[in-house]
């Protein structure tokens, strides 16, 4: 009965990462709707993507060690309230300005809310199914593109785009509630000291990894960032047409998470890795080279989304296996590096925007990409290198 009670814990979590995903992603799907409200260029309403980015990406880790002393439920609601907050200054206080601060708030309680509910996950779980539980966090995130991007639209389109927070916001209220009297007190292990974080940084495989996960995610940001946009410059698109795409590449970008761990099984991780980062670069460069069909553009787009996130999952297993012993540190630097290329690549594209067109976000995100499969293929190479000498 408590392992049934525990299960509908994890589901009430899976939620909530539904939730704090869409308010995530959602802005996206409706950056054009969202820059014509603040009057702004869609380049400069990018940036809300930056600042929303950096801010989990710094302020994640500052937050878990400054309450390393709370119990991992009140971890929980110190972000939901952190987040709940974010979405009150967006709905409260109008101007971009405000709607920039709010994006650093919510930047800040997602990455607290992600971190606490991967762990509270992993306890409430049965043994030997804590993976399984703690991909379901994952799941929520996911469903997160897959639906609430392209139902963000259409609720945009028939009212506006406010009214999303505002459903977000009631919904993480209730969410908020019922962590409150559902989730039991859990302990928490303290987090490594930023210095133990930092020194990781200085193994060469390491910092390579990071390395390419930093640059793989300039590319998918410069491009995902400004989407819309894109997809608009192919040809006028009705909102259905436009929701319908964008439902199309959650889709596959949830096809993309399951064939990482297909792949990976398979092939092996290396091979998942650069055979993943060749097929986005290749995808993005043809996006603007080619001068085929509009349906062989969103074609290519959506090959791109699949090998991206299927980069994603088997870089995730490529770090833990680097340094097992130290496995949730090496997931929370791949986390960070995730943010902050998500940040540079959100800046980038809105600088590249201003200063020529809109297609030219494709060659930048092929060129990203293509940087981090030369790390991937010289960082491989000499571990294989490595490996071959330890055995002779």
């Amino acid at each position: 009965m408590n392992i049934m009670n525990n299960n509908w814990k994890i589901y009430m979590l899976t939620m909530i990462s539904f939730l704090i995903g869409t308010s995530q992603f959602v802005i996206v799907g409706i950056l054009d709707k969202v820059a014509a409200s603040a009057g702004v260029s869609v380049a400069t309403a990018g940036q809300l993507i930056t600042a929303f980015a950096l801010a989990s990406a710094i302020g994640t880790p500052l937050v878990m060690v400054a309450t390393a002393k709370l119990d991992q439920r009140r971890q929980l609601l110190l972000a939901l309230t952190i987040f709940l907050f974010g979405i009150a200054i967006t709905l409260a206080l109008p101007g971009f300005s405000f709607l920039m601060a709010s994006r650093i708030v919510m930047g800040v309680g997602t990455g607290v809310f992600v971190v606490t509910a991967y762990a509270i996950t992993a306890k409430l779980a049965s043994p030997g199914r804590q993976g399984e539980a703690m991909s379901n966090i994952s799941m929520g995130f996911s469903a997160s593109l897959v639906f609430g991007v392209p139902i963000g639209r259409i609720i945009t389109a028939a009212y506006d785009w406010q009214t999303i927070f505002w459903g977000i916001g009631f919904f993480s209220l209730l969410g908020t509630l019922a962590v409150a009297r559902l989730l039991p007190a859990l302990s928490g292990k303290t987090p490594a000291p930023l210095s133990e974080q930092f020194a990781l940084l200085k193994r060469p495989n390491i910092a390579a990894a990071l390395s390419m996960t930093f640059f793989v995610f300039i590319g998918y940001s410069v491009v995902n960032t400004y989407i819309t946009p894109l997809l608009a410059a192919l040809r006028p698109m009705s909102e259905q047409e436009m929701s319908s795409v964008l439902f199309a590449l959650g889709i596959a970008s949830l096809i993309g998470s399951k064939l990482g761990g297909f792949l990976a099984d398979r092939l092996g991780t290396p091979r998942t890795l650069i055979g993943s980062m060749a097929v986005q670069t290749l995808s993005l460069a043809l996006v603007s080279s080619t001068s085929g069909s509009v349906s062989f553009t969103i074609l290519l787009i959506m090959l791109w989304a699949t090998s991206a996130w299927t980069f994603g999952l088997t870089q995730s297993f490529n770090i833990i296996s680097l340094a097992p012993a130290a496995s949730g540190i090496m997931l929370s630097l791949n986390s960070s590096f995730v943010q902050l290329g998500f940040a540079v690549g959100a800046g980038i594209g809105g600088i590249a925007m201003g200063g020529s067109s809109i297609m030219s976000v494709s060659w930048l995100g092929a060129a990203a990409i293509a940087i981090a499969l030369c790390i991937a293929v010289v960082s491989f190479g000499f571990s294989r290198l490595r490996y071959q000498a330890c055995s002779d």
